[in-house]
């Protein structure tokens, strides 16, 4: 099992040993433990363009560019563990596990994070 961090924007300082102690910290909570994970932080032009590539959404998305990182990531890790928000049912289904995820990371780092998705429908 390994993380990897890269910081190719400039707009947001990013402290990659909290981030990375956070990110363990949501692995746990998820029970996530047998695969690798890369964390990648770009600009809104470059998320933008690999939005238009990957999902033909020529839009930037907040899911490599919102600020609170451990939110970011959680949501991420989400998607990749197959949760999607294209609908209502769905968004439902994703925003409790990643409340439930966010609770329990707050709860143990002293801090009040919300889902990505808060309000999307």
């Amino acid at each position: 099992m390994s993380l990897v961090l890269r910081n190719l924007q400039r707009a947001v300082p990013i402290r990659r040993a909290p981030l990375r102690k956070k990110m363990e910290i949501v692995r746990s909570i998820l029970g996530v433990q047998k695969f690798d994970l890369g964390i990648i932080c770009v600009d809104n032009k470059n998320i933008q363009h690999i939005n238009r590539i990957y999902r033909e959404k020529n839009i930037p998305t907040d899911v490599l560019s919102f600020p609170f990182h451990e939110v970011t990531a959680t949501h991420g890790l989400c998607h990749l563990l197959g949760f999607t928000h294209s609908t209502e049912a769905e968004w439902q289904e994703m925003y409790q596990k990643e409340k439930q995820v966010l609770e329990e990371l707050s709860r143990r780092t002293g801090t009040r994070l919300q889902p990505l998705s808060r309000g999307l429908f």
